[in-house]
């Protein structure tokens, strides 16, 4: 398995620590550490570490060299040269001289502004218990100085900084949030893998020489809590080895014991294969799932990344955010709502207002959202827009009601109230404690 061995060498007390911790935790029946063989089978059995289904709610940074020209989506590269669409072509022709390459936005993609402990901070009043940081979309322009992206990356280009090390060290001295990291297999118009694409992906140069030596500097050096993969290209899992990889992820990392996985790892596996599933962007399934899985959605209804070309009407509203988060988490879900820094590094003001807001509402609210499970129902039978979360332990179960009844009374359908021992009692008990947003 390339680039897996010889890289990480921890020192004796951390090993000796490590081992002691793997054996008490994850021990087999016969006293061994449970060991994954690289096969879907046996990966697939390997349990979802508790954090994640506590968190509940992330927040997810869509940031390159796309929020450079800042104009329609992040995929701005691929619709302009590979689509050519008309909107995009039109864009370039009356903002930029007709010699200028996608390539030339990476000098403008300066971080001028970009303060990690200010993004930090942000993050932990919005009221998230992760976040995932996009460290290279599928441009292929990494945040880190990857020697695989030479002069491609934000240390030779741009900001000249290692943005993904800043906001880690940030991350973990200044918040409560787990540190997960977003990294895209392929890359659009990387000669090497459009190669390999001609032979039917039967030649596996690109995934040898780039993405699993990128996927283990990452692991190895920043040690995420969360791996979200993501662009498989049209290629296979088989073409990628991402059942070697993650078979080392679990077995032998740095991370093994914490590390949180999604499904996207080749063509087949969403919703199929791997931690926990996202199926698709915005995934709503509608109903309670017994397999955990994640709704990533962005404030921007159009684009994950920054826009000028914005208008207010396309930002969701924070009564369309937290009826998401109320649903999803119902649902089994978990909520990963997506903001778009800008090319200077800043974040915003509308995200910023958006998170603040969220923030603000599970300040009042949160005991009802982290660490619940799903209730026996969902929503309620009798009455629309109201929704349930459980603490079977504690006996305890939450109605979150979103809109209040014309009529001035709550009726709920699905509770069985038992006399003289069924007590109810609403979170927003006083003036101070009110919900700012309205939706208690």
């Amino acid at each position: 398995m390339a680039g897996a061995s010889g890289v990480w060498s921890p020192g004796l007390p951390s090993l000796a620590l490590r081992l002691a911790l793997l054996l008490q935790c994850a021990a087999s029946p016969n006293g061994a550490p449970h060991h994954y063989d690289p096969v879907w089978e046996s990966l697939d059995a390997r349990p979802l570490p508790e954090w994640f289904d506590q968190a509940k709610f992330g927040i997810f940074l869509h940031w390159g060299v796309y929020s450079v020209p800042s104009f329609g989506s992040e995929w701005f590269w691929y619709y302009w040269q590979k689509d050519q669409k008309p909107e995009y072509v039109e864009f370039m022709k009356r903002n930029y001289p007709p010699d200028f390459k996608y390539e030339d936005f990476g000098p403008q993609f300066t971080a001028q502004f970009f303060n990690a402990s200010q993004w930090a901070d942000i993050l932990q009043a919005s009221g998230a218990k992760y976040m995932v940081l996009t460290t290279k979309h599928h441009e292929g322009f990494t945040l880190w100085g990857s020697k695989y992206s030479w002069n491609w990356n934000a240390v030779d280009e741009g900001p000249k900084r290692d943005i993904v090390k800043e906001l880690e060290v940030a991350i973990r001295n200044r918040t409560d949030l787990h540190f997960g990291l977003y990294y895209s297999l392929f890359e659009w118009f990387n000669p090497i893998f459009l190669e390999d694409k001609l032979s039917a992906f039967q030649n596996r140069q690109f995934p040898s020489s780039k993405m699993l030596p990128e996927l283990y500097w990452l692991v190895n050096n920043y040690r995420p809590d969360l791996l979200w993969a993501d662009g498989d290209g049209g290629a296979p899992d088989s073409y990628w080895n991402s059942t070697g990889f993650l078979a080392w992820l679990y077995n032998d990392s740095p991370v093994r014991d914490t590390v949180v996985t999604n499904d996207r790892w080749g063509t087949g596996t969403i919703c199929k294969h791997g931690g926990y599933y996202t199926c698709s962007d915005r995934y709503n399934p509608g109903h309670t799932v017994s397999h955990k899985w994640e709704n990533c959605m962005t404030i921007d209804k159009v684009s994950w990344g920054y826009r000028r070309n914005a208008r207010i009407c396309d930002y969701f509203t924070i009564e369309d955010l937290v009826q998401q988060l109320v649903e999803t988490v119902s649902y089994g879900g978990n909520l990963l709502m997506n903001i778009g820094p800008t090319k200077d590094g800043t974040i915003p003001p509308i995200f910023e207002e958006r998170l603040m807001q969220m923030g603000a509402w599970l300040r009042v609210n949160g005991d009802a959202i982290y660490g619940t499970s799903p209730w026996r129902s969902s929503n309620d039978s009798v009455t629309p827009d109201v929704w349930y979360t459980s603490k079977p332990k504690e006996n305890l179960v939450y109605a979150f009601f979103l809109k209040w009844p014309l009529s001035g009374k709550l009726f709920l359908g699905q509770p069985r109230a038992i006399w003289g021992s069924t007590k109810i009692t609403p979170i927003a008990k006083g003036p101070k404690e009110r919900d700012p947003t309205g939706m208690a």
